[in-house]
C-alpha cells in the first residue's frame, strides 16, 4: 500500500461514503457541514450552509479567509475543536487522523453561541467591513443564524470525530486487503491470505445502515432531552467502536464481548424503544472463557434487522450461554420472522444470498462460523434453527478455554 502521507482522503475512503454521512448529520442536526483536504479546501459538496457563509464566500477575499480559518480550525489539535471563525460565527472542527497523520476535517457549526457577551452582530460587521460586502445584507443574513448551546456543539464535535475517523480506518483497512490479495496470488498462499483478508472484512461490517440511524437517533435526543441520556448513547458508541477497531485475530473474554453486546443493545434500545427488548442470561462461570472477538455483535444484528425489525409489534432478542461438559454453549434467539430451511441450508452453503436493507443476510453468520471453526475445529462453530413466523435461533459452541 502507497505510504498514508502520500494518500489524499479520498483514495483512502470514498468520498460519495463521506458526503452521504455529511449529508445526514446536516439533516439530523440542522447543522452546516463540510468535509476539507489538510490545506483547507473541500472535498465534498458543502451541507446547509447559511446564507451569512455563502454571502461571505461569494467574495474571492472572504472565500480565502473561509478555507484559511476551516485550515487552521482542522490542524490545531488532534480532538474535537470549537472555536469562532473569521467572521464571528462558532465552528466546531473534527480532524481525521489515521496512523497520526492528518488527512483532513470535518467541519460544521455556522452558528451562534446561546448567551454570548459579546455584541457579536457588532464584532461581526466589524470583522467583515474591508470586504466591502453590502451591509444590510450582511446583518439580514446574521440575524437568521440559529442560535445554540455550547453542549450541543460539543456533542456533536465529538460524534462526527468518532464517525469519521472509524470511516476512514475502514478505508485504509480495504486498501491494504486489495494489497493482500495481490500478494496472494504471487505467493500462491490464497486460501491462507484469503481467511486474513475476511477478518478484516468482518471487522469492517458495522454497516452503514445502523450508523446512519444511531446519528439520526443520537441527534434527536440532543434537541428532545437532557445531556445525560445523550452522553450516555455517545459514550456506547465509542466503547463499541473502539472495541471493534481491536487487532481482531487476539481472543478475548466472553466477558468482554458481553460489554460490547451491552454497548450495542443499548443504542438499539434507543432506537427501537419498547418495540425491541434483549435479555443477557450468560452463567459468570463461563465469562472468563476465550472467543473470537465480533463472534456475538453480528448474529445479533442479524436477529435485530433480519427478524425483528420488520415486525410492527417488534419482539425479543436473547443471548444465553451455559457450560455443557467442557463445551460452552451459547445461544442467540429472537422471536422474529424466522428463516426458511432452503436459506439456512444457502447460508452455510455460502450461495443464493439475498440483499435486505443494503446487508447480505447470512454473511455475518457464516463468517462467525468459519472463524470459530479456524480457531478451534472443525467439531466447533454455529447451528441454526427457525421456523417461519416464530423465530430463529443460532447455537454456537465452543471449547471451555478460560485466560
Amino acid at each position: 500500500m502507497p505510504a498514508l502521507n502520500q494518500c489524499t482522503l479520498g483514495e483512502i475512503v470514498n468520498t460519495q461514503i463521506l458526503q452521504e454521512i455529511q449529508d445526514k448529520f446536516s439533516d439530523a442536526t440542522g447543522l452546516a457541514a463540510v468535509i476539507v483536504d489538510p490545506e483547507g479546501n473541500p472535498i465534498t459538496t458543502p451541507s446547509n450552509f447559511t446564507k451569512f457563509c455563502s454571502y461571505i464566500r461569494s467574495h474571492p477575499q472572504g472565500l480565502n479567509r473561509c478555507v484559511q480559518c476551516d485550515d487552521e480550525g482542522g490542524r490545531r489539535n488532534q480532538k474535537p475543536f470549537v472555536y469562532k471563525c473569521h467572521a464571528g460565527l462558532t465552528d466546531l472542527a473534527a480532524p481525521i487522523v489515521v496512523e497520526n497523520q492528518y488527512i483532513g476535517a470535518f467541519l460544521a457549526g455556522q452558528v451562534i453561541l446561546a448567551h454570548e457577551d459579546n455584541d457579536v452582530k457588532r464584532e461581526m460587521l466589524c470583522c467583515t467591513r474591508d470586504l466591502q460586502l453590502e451591509e444590510h445584507l450582511l446583518s439580514e443574513f446574521f440575524d437568521i443564524v440559529e442560535v445554540v448551546p455550547e453542549k450541543r456543539i460539543k456533542a456533536a464535535a465529538d460524534l462526527i470525530y468518532i464517525m469519521s475517523n472509524y470511516i476512514v480506518e475502514i478505508g485504509v483497512a480495504n486498501l491494504a486487503g486489495k494489497n493482500l490479495v495481490k500478494e496472494v496470488k504471487a505467493k500462491a498462499e490464497l486460501e491462507t491470505m484469503l481467511r486474513a483478508t475476511e477478518l478484516k472484512a468482518l471487522q469492517s461490517q458495522v454497516n452503514p445502515h445502523f450508523l446512519f440511524n444511531t446519528l439520526n437517533t443520537i441527534a434527536r435526543l440532543a434537541m428532545l432531552e437532557g445531556a445525560s441520556q445523550t452522553q450516555e448513547v455517545v459514550y456506547a458508541l465509542s466503547d463499541l467502536l473502539r472495541n471493534n477497531l481491536r487487532d481482531i485475530e487476539i481472543l478475548r473474554t466472553l466477558e468482554q464481548e458481553v460489554t460490547s453486546i451491552k454497548d450495542y443493545l443499548l443504542i438499539q434500545k434507543v432506537r427501537f424503544g419498547d418495540r425491541i427488548q434483549a435479555c443477557i442470561d450468560v452463567d459468570l462461570a463461563i465469562m472468563e472463557a476465550k472467543i473470537p472477538p465480533l463472534t456475538l455483535q453480528p448474529l445479533v444484528e442479524n436477529a435485530i434487522i433480519h427478524g425483528l425489525e420488520g415486525k410492527v409489534d417488534g419482539g425479543e432478542v436473547r443471548i444465553t450461554g451455559r457450560l455443557e461438559g467442557e463445551q460452552i454453549v451459547l445461544i442467540v434467539s429472537d422471536s422474529g420472522s424466522g428463516v426458511s430451511p432452503e436459506d439456512i441450508g444457502n447460508i452455510f452453503r455460502e450461495e443464493k444470498r439475498k440483499q435486505i436493507h443494503g446487508q447480505t443476510t447470512g454473511l455475518g453468520i457464516i463468517n462467525v462460523h468459519k472463524r470459530i471453526q479456524h480457531y478451534f475445529g472443525n467439531e466447533y462453530g454455529l447451528k441454526m434453527e427457525s421456523i417461519l413466523g416464530e423465530g430463529t435461533s443460532i447455537y454456537i459452541r465452543l471449547p471451555y478455554c478460560p485466560v
